[in-house]
């Protein structure tokens, strides 16, 4: 989806203007992938905007950037404030939100150590994902030829830029076979995750999604379903699922920031049909939630 330009970026504690957030093309990031992100949203609620989990993907911001060695020279406190300045700025009451840290210029080689660190807030109007008809619709899915990296080569704790070189193959793959998203599956053949989305699957009532030791990336939205389908009562486990679990789903749903809460009608060609009840329920209550018409999880939303 095509980037609609606001006012600002901030970017190394300074708001710069939108078209001269610049780096050099020696940036040690462009060459090695030496980045970490995060990917969150920002709604509008009768109370005002409010984002959403703002301080959990601050906090697994902060997490991805550690593993790596990389200093972001800001709080978590200080980059939460920085996310809503940035969106004050820019007068938005809804957007996407992009958190980037990354290793700049000055030095060039496989090591990243000797680079510096830099971190960039953008914030910007972007629609759901996968597009409006696909929340109502569901989306079509194809499993991916790319196999997921393993957790001991490209750890998924850490959410940094290279390890969406991957999902970009298997995405790329999808669409030349006409479906709207790929399933992973990790080197054990085990169902994984999307390209940028945790999956879910429900069978006579029960909700079940991949554990994490299966490869997947925690996902705030995913875990924020799962507290969501137990307030409403619904089963959840956590469990390995294999490629023919999905064909015989009676539901199917993806979640992340940019996806929210999207439904799957089919799986390599074998219809599962319309976003079924619980899918509905789930993400009805959802959106509720962001829109802050649910008082039981007003702590998850974080007033600009």
């Amino acid at each position: 989806m095509e980037l609609s330009a606001v006012d600002k970026i901030w970017m190394d504690g300074e708001l710069v203007d939108w078209d001269k957030a610049q780096v050099h093309v020696l940036t040690h990031a462009l060459h090695y992938g030496t980045a970490v992100f995060e990917g969150l949203r920002c709604y509008e609620t009768p109370e005002g905007s409010a984002v959403f989990r703002l301080t959990d993907h601050m906090l697994r911001f902060e997490r991805s950037a550690r593993m790596l060695f990389m200093d972001l020279g800001y709080t978590v406190e200080e980059l939460v404030e920085a996310v809503k300045e940035t969106i004050r700025v820019n007068k938005l009451a809804s957007c996407y939100i992009r958190p980037l840290a990354f290793r700049g210029y000055g030095v060039m080689g496989v090591d990243p150590m000797p680079a510096p660190v830099q971190v960039v807030i953008a914030v910007w109007p972007w629609d759901t994902y996968m597009g409006e008809d696909a929340l109502v619709k569901g989306v079509d899915v194809g499993v991916s030829s790319w196999r997921k990296h393993g957790i001991n080569s490209l750890p998924p704790a850490i959410k940094a830029s290279a390890n969406y070189l991957n999902s970009g193959l298997a995405r790329i793959e999808a669409n030349q076979h006409g479906y709207n998203e790929a399933v992973m599956l990790n080197e054990e053949g085990k169902v994984c995750e999307g390209t940028g989305e945790n999956l879910f699957v429900v069978r006579e009532g029960v909700i079940s999604t991949p554990p994490v030791s299966d490869g997947i990336l925690q996902g705030i939205t995913r875990d924020s379903i799962m507290v969501i389908a137990d307030a409403l009562e619904y089963p959840v486990i956590e469990e390995s699922l294999v490629r023919t679990d999905l064909y015989v789903a009676d539901e199917m749903f993806m979640t992340g920031s940019a996806a929210e809460v999207v439904p799957v009608r089919s799986v390599d060609g074998r219809v599962i049909g319309d976003a079924g009840p619980i899918t509905l329920d789930l993400q009805r209550t959802f959106f509720r939630v962001v829109h802050g018409e649910e008082s039981d999880f007003e702590d998850w939303l974080e007033r600009v």
